[in-house]
């Protein structure tokens, strides 16, 4: 190791102590936004991909819209109602369909009692397989199966955060009956869910029990099928077959938009990462912007220290300093500026990324649309290189400069 160098590099710096510091900040500055943006990012990237795995990512959801256009001599502005037998067509005729479901709406007061205690939680009356299409993990008891549909019967599958806010002193409901909007439901089962903290408040229940006492028909709010392929192009054909089945039964143009909706997991699982590739590029983009700030500010100093060293210089290359000793001296300097101060942002980043989704973890902090915000090694490691590339094209410039003055000139400064 130099001593030498190294010498003349800290005492360069102490000397100009405010212009070392002011150049420092806005090298952490920039690696310091650098992390944050893309923590944040990574943020709202776990929290999309968390939404699309809690269901199958190969699910069609399907929605019941308006008709726009003519068809067969009926008027567009007929609202299209999905029933069982919609459901019964996805299961015999779509070729490649796994599992499917209806969902029903229920609206208006949807009070669940348990002795003395009321609350409202959302009700999901659906089809036993959207235990798998919604990946319901069970905890205690069982699903709702073919038999409690087949018969009618008044059951129900509560959500464990159900179970915490109604029931919190009964260590197994299953058996216990709640009454749900007026009704006596017996729990046969505990779930949870790994998707956000609402999907483990609903309660599900046979949907033909709610059809008939609810409604007093078979109608159903919304479809839900899942393809057993997960190659884009089938599952684009499936979606096709989907709408031209629906389209027959109901009677309206296969090609009208607004009469049905599905929405694809799959096909918008490719949009999502789309869309944040661009976004991870775009933050990348800003926080290489701040650091190239502070990367100028560096060189500007650089420049400046070489000014100031114009004399000491032309002393060096009289006793026999080489131009490579010369930029090598300035190139340290300048790496070691800011590779330490860009070290220091690069832990802050981190530090208060690590700091806040520990602190969500412990006090149970679950927002909808940001989940486990986090730093990956390569993101730490590709920053420190961008800092040391920076450090070397930031100190290179104003040190070849400094190579090229004679010594004569230097010593008549």
């Amino acid at each position: 190791m130099d001593f030498d160098k190294w010498q003349e590099i800290f005492e360069s710096l102490r000397r100009h102590k405010l212009r070392t510091i002011l150049t420092a900040i806005s090298v952490w500055w920039g690696i310091f936004m650098l992390i944050i943006l893309l923590g944040a990012g990574s943020g709202l990237e776990n929290s999309a991909k968390r939404d699309f795995e809690d269901d199958s990512m190969n699910t069609f959801f399907i929605y019941g819209g308006v008709t726009s256009l003519p068809h067969k001599g009926l008027k567009p502005g007929r609202y299209i109602q999905f029933d069982n037998e919609d459901r019964e067509i996805l299961d015999e005729r779509i070729e490649g369909i796994e599992y499917t479901s209806g969902r029903l709406w229920l609206w208006g007061d949807n009070l669940t009692k348990y002795e003395d205690k009321a609350l409202s939680f959302d009700l999901r009356p659906v089809h036993p397989e959207h235990l798998h299409i919604e990946k319901t993990i069970i905890e205690q008891g069982r699903f709702l199966n073919e038999a409690d549909l087949g018969s009618f019967r008044k059951v129900c599958v509560i959500g464990d955060l159900v179970k915490e806010e109604l029931m919190p002193n009964i260590a197994d409901p299953v058996g216990q009956y709640v009454n749900i909007k007026g009704i006596d439901f017996m729990i046969v089962g505990v779930f949870t869910d790994k998707g956000w903290e609402g999907e483990r408040k609903n309660i599900y229940l046979p949907i033909t029990t709610v059809q008939k006492v609810f409604y007093g028909r078979d109608r159903i709010s919304q479809l839900l099928a899942t393809s057993d392929s997960k190659n884009m192009e089938e599952t684009m054909m499936m979606k096709e077959r989907i709408i031209s089945s629906l389209a027959t039964r109901h009677n309206f143009d296969k090609e009208d938009n607004q009469a049905i909706y599905i929405w694809n997991n799959f096909e918008n699982f490719k949009d999502f990462q789309t869309f944040f590739g661009m976004l991870k590029g775009f933050l990348w983009f800003v926080g290489i912007g701040s650091i190239l700030a502070g990367v100028i500010g560096v060189s500007n100093i650089m420049l400046i220290i070489v000014k100031d060293r114009t004399r000491e210089i032309g002393i060096r290359k009289a006793l026999g300093a080489t131009p490579r000793s010369i930029i090598s001296m300035i190139v340290t300097e300048s790496v070691f500026l800011t590779g330490i101060s860009g070290y220091v942002g690069v832990l802050s980043g981190f530090g208060i990324i690590e700091l806040l989704g520990y602190a969500m973890e412990k006090f149970e902090v679950e927002l909808e649309f940001f989940y486990k915000p986090q730093i990956s090694p390569a993101v730490i490691f590709s920053a420190l290189l961008i800092l040391i590339i920076a450090g070397v094209v930031a100190g290179y410039f104003p040190a070849k400069k400094a190579a090229t003055i004679s010594a004569v000139e230097a010593m008549n400064n």
